[in-house]
């Protein structure tokens, strides 16, 4: 009769007699993402199989202010700046049986004359939190003088066992009738929206989490900030 010898490192053999793999020897089995802004929940029961999780965490990215200058004058707006991110790798012993999830939505622009609103803040449970990204202000008045409006700083790191803020928004400037808004900040999983020398809104980020760029208006015109990029939760799921 034949026999078959298994390294009992990587497998068992149950009660019925079927060869096993052991847990926590399967590696990434599975990739859970949380894409749109809101409130989730992640039950492990769901996964009998799982060992680990390593958690992912983009807060949204922060919106920028809008424009409306008086005829032949300037505003310039600086960028807003990129949310926070945060990560860590959790035994499945340490979870909660379901844990909560948050996707934080990028802030909304200022319309007209008026700050954009900051990104939410994105989490998994208590343990992995990332901060959203601060608004763009609306500090620079009307004009024609040579002025600056401070860059926007960024959030601080949240709570993980890698954390990090996200990019500072830039600042914005004017000489005379011309100028430049500030570029969004940019985050760990995107890009913030690009400054401007011409009249127009706010420019939009590029993947998740980044600033928008301020608005620019030097003819009397309004234009609005932009929304900046939403945040996500990824976990990816080891066996």
């Amino acid at each position: 009769m034949a026999a078959v010898c298994a390294c009992g490192e990587y497998f068992n053999v149950d009660d019925t007699g079927e060869l096993c793999l052991n847990p926590g020897t399967m590696g990434l089995r599975k990739v859970v993402q949380f894409n749109t802004p809101g409130t989730y929940k992640f039950s492990k029961a769901d996964y009998p199989w799982l060992a680990r999780v390593r958690v992912k965490v983009q807060a949204g990215g922060g919106g920028s202010a809008g424009a409306e200058a008086a005829a032949k004058q300037l505003i310039a707006r600086p960028g807003a700046s990129g949310g926070g991110y945060s990560e860590s790798v959790i035994e499945v012993g340490a979870l909660s049986g379901v844990e909560s999830v948050v996707v934080g939505a990028g802030g909304a622009g200022g319309a007209g004359n008026n700050p954009g609103a900051a990104g939410g803040a994105s989490s998994f449970g208590g343990t992995v939190t990332a901060i959203g990204g601060n608004p763009g202000t609306d500090g620079m008045t009307s004009g024609t003088s040579n002025t600056t409006s401070n860059g926007i700083s960024a959030p601080s790191g949240g709570t993980g066992q890698i954390t990090s803020g996200g990019g500072a928004g830039e600042g914005a400037l004017r000489m005379a009738v011309r100028g430049m808004s500030g570029r969004g900040g940019d985050s760990w999983m995107g890009f913030g929206g690009y400054g401007r020398t011409t009249s127009g809104p706010g420019g939009a980020p590029r993947g998740r989490g980044g600033g928008a760029s301020g608005a620019f208006s030097a003819d009397g015109k309004r234009y609005d900030g932009a929304t900046g990029g939403n945040g996500i939760v990824i976990v990816e799921l080891f066996g």
